[in-house]
């Protein structure tokens, strides 16, 4: 055959890395094996160069180590169970792990048929390597006196034939490690020439089989030498020693047990079992508590007494008895005793079937059983027939309740029983009452309600409390002035004086006073309403003018003067009310001549009264007006004199309007507090 035949389990692709460090060969074949005995994919592994030459040898050097730790377990399985049936299986590690196998088990029948272990079989190069293997380790193994390895003299060494130095001459310095002559080179232990017949390389015992690593323990191959890894823990009960062996740990002895006090802790591989201090004796068995227990030998036993006789079972033995005739169940022996008769069980039908009829049979009874009961036959009892059970939904319209001997119909709440016992009917509520005012009739049930002002309590649903409509979130604004809850009601109230009730009964409105004829005012006096109250007002006329009905002075003739001349020509009275916080800029009188003639010239101020600014005037084509100036938002009376100036034809005349303001208060309006009423 060629060269050694590589077994490969997975195909490898040639990747090519970005930007990975170079790295030496024996650094990537070295990753390769590290990565091998951890069991990676060798198909997969990640890149650590980007060199093409080092993806190959990684990958190889990583396929070696796993099919040699694969070959050793096949030679580990050859030499430990002596057959490979297990290994069956079409997959590549189970192959290679195969191949091994069989060929270490072929080396062993080498040596068992007396055949030389360097056969010259064309099984392979590595089979050959595995079988030769197997078969020199079993001859050794073989031996009655165990022989020392021959190992291959160190550098150092001298032999028989003299110094090594020597021999060293005699190969001229061409061996890598030792020459024995005739220029003949030689290796240490745990390494094999190579064919040149001067280098050294090593021997990789795991493979080859070369190792004594035992079952459970995994073989790693190193630099001359190797070294046997245990696979799994030891498991519970033991312990790994130093020389990677396991020791069973005596429970016993270290104190670790759980026996309690009344056992004694025996060790076993791997556990310990707790055995009763106290022994049972003879006719007893002991259980897991050590607790005592009588054996029935007439059970456990086959047949301990003799024929003819009955095994009577005594506390920690048996006794024998002589068989005597025994009678089956319905029969008794007659009185010479010697011949069974039947029982008649009916001669007492009170024992045997309580309140039915009995019927004797031969060796038997049998129950004639009233109505609602059914016979028994194997209690032999009348047992009450559960007809809510066999019938379910076709007895009773809502509920059924088993009795003995028959059953009885009942009714939901709402519902009460109808005159055939079977059937529901509604049953009226309200007859009873049970609401505080209004009642309703539903099916199976009622429903309480309430008249209007009240509402159905959340607590009880029956009782019908009083809605405090003062109090409701829209409340305040039921009454103008001040609410006032009644049972079942309200009403609205209005200030004692000045205001009365509209005929809404909710708003409350101004009483004028001046037109009822209920003012105060003297005779020379004017009344003249306001909100919630009257004004009593009157004016003199000032010297030199007279009065023109009830709201007007005009002035005399001047007589040439000239002070008379500037005066107003007519002073004229008005009176105005409003609410405070009217809006600004709100026009509240106007003044001007009756008519207007193309070319007058009209100017109106405010002459007195204006001292806090809350009025102006402004000039439009009829006159003036005056407005609101600024908010007011207090109740307070303002006496303003305006003046009207025309200019008319070249003649100039002046007017006065004296304007009494009245702001009162908005519609007054009291919170509601339930606790006043």
């Amino acid at each position: 055959m060629g060269p050694r035949v590589v077994l490969l389990c997975s195909l490898f692709g040639v990747l090519l890395g970005q930007g990975i460090e170079q790295m030496s060969i024996e650094g990537c074949c070295k990753d390769g094996q590290s990565r091998g005995n951890d069991n990676e994919d060798c198909a997969a592994l990640p890149l650590i160069s980007e060199s093409t030459t080092c993806r190959i040898v990684q990958e190889q050097c990583c396929v070696t180590v796993l099919e040699d730790n694969m070959c050793t377990t096949g030679i580990n399985m050859a030499k430990d169970q002596g057959a490979c049936d297990s290994l069956f299986t079409n997959t590549c590690e189970k192959k290679t792990t195969k191949m091994c196998c069989d060929c270490c088990l072929l080396g062993k029948a080498t040596l068992e048929k007396g055949l030389p272990c360097d056969h010259t079989l064309s099984v392979g190069y590595q089979c050959g390597l595995v079988s030769r293997a197997c078969c020199v380790h079993e001859a050794a193994d073989n031996q009655t006196t165990p022989t020392q390895k021959t190992e291959l003299p160190n550098k150092d060494e001298t032999h028989e034939n003299g110094d090594n130095s020597v021999l060293s001459d005699q190969c001229e310095g061409k061996c890598a490690h030792s020459c024995v002559g005739n220029h003949t080179c030689t290796c240490f232990k745990g390494y094999k020439l190579k064919p040149d017949g001067k280098s050294c390389e090593d021997i990789n015992e795991c493979l080859l089989g070369a190792s004594n690593c035992r079952g459970g323990e995994r073989c790693i191959n190193t630099e001359g030498s190797f070294r046997c890894q245990r696979e799994v823990s030891c498991g519970t009960g033991y312990e790994l020693t130093d020389n990677n062996n396991c020791k069973d740990i005596d429970e016993c002895e270290t104190g670790i047990h759980n026996c309690g006090p009344e056992f004694e802790c025996q060790n076993t591989q791997g556990s310990f079992r707790c055995s009763p201090k106290v022994k049972c004796g003879g006719g007893f068995i002991q259980d897991a508590l050590g607790t005592c227990i009588d054996i029935n030998e007439c059970v456990s036993q086959t047949g301990p007494c003799h024929q003819g006789q009955i095994c009577i079972n005594t506390v920690g033995s048996y006794i024998c008895q002589r068989n005597s005739v025994n009678c089956g169940r319905g029969y008794h022996l007659n009185e010479g005793g010697n011949r069974c008769v039947d029982i008649d069980e009916c001669k007492d039908p009170d024992k045997v079937c309580t309140g039915h009829g009995c019927v004797n049979l031969i060796g038997s009874y049998r129950c004639e059983c009233e109505a609602g009961y059914i016979f028994n036959s194997i209690s032999r009892t009348c047992e009450d027939i559960n007809e809510c059970r066999h019938y379910p939904g076709r007895l009773c319209a809502h509920k059924c309740e088993n009795a003995l001997g028959s059953y009885k119909c009942s009714c939901t709440t709402g519902f009460k029983l109808s005159v055939d016992g079977r059937n529901c009917d509604d049953l009226n509520e309200c007859d009873s009452n049970p609401c505080s005012q209004e009642c309703a009739n539903v099916y199976g049930s009622y429903q309480c309600y309430c008249r209007r002002g009240y509402q159905l309590s959340d607590i009880d649903g029956l009782t019908c409390e009083d809605i405090d409509e003062c109090a409701l979130p829209t409340g305040g604004h039921i009454c103008s002035y001040r609410c006032h809850n009644t049972p079942g009601s309200f009403h609205c109230s209005c200030p004692v004086e000045g205001y009365t009730l509209s005929t809404n009964g909710r708003s409350c409105q101004d009483v004028d006073e001046c037109v009822a004829g209920t003012h105060t005012c003297l005779v020379d006096q004017s009344c003249f309403n306001v909100q919630g109250e009257f004004k009593c007002l009157s004016f003199d006329c000032p010297s030199n003018y007279r009065r023109v009905g009830e709201t007007r002075c005009e002035r005399l003739l001047c007589n040439e003067s000239d002070e008379c001349l500037t005066m107003p020509l007519r002073i004229t009275h008005y009176y105005l009310t409003f609410p405070t916080n009217i809006p600004v800029f709100t026009n509240i009188f106007r003044m001007g001549p009756s008519q207007t003639v193309a070319g007058d010239e009209i100017q109106i101020v405010i002459t007195a009264g204006n001292e806090g600014g809350f009025f102006k005037t402004e000039q439009v084509p009829s006159g003036g007006v005056m407005s609101v100036a600024k908010l007011i938002n207090k109740q307070q009376d303002f006496n303003l004199s305006l003046e009207l100036r025309l200019r008319r034809y070249g003649t100039l005349s002046t007017y006065m309007a004296k304007v009494q303001v009245f702001v009162t208060q908005d519609e007054p309006r009291v919170p509601y507090n339930p606790l006043l009423e």
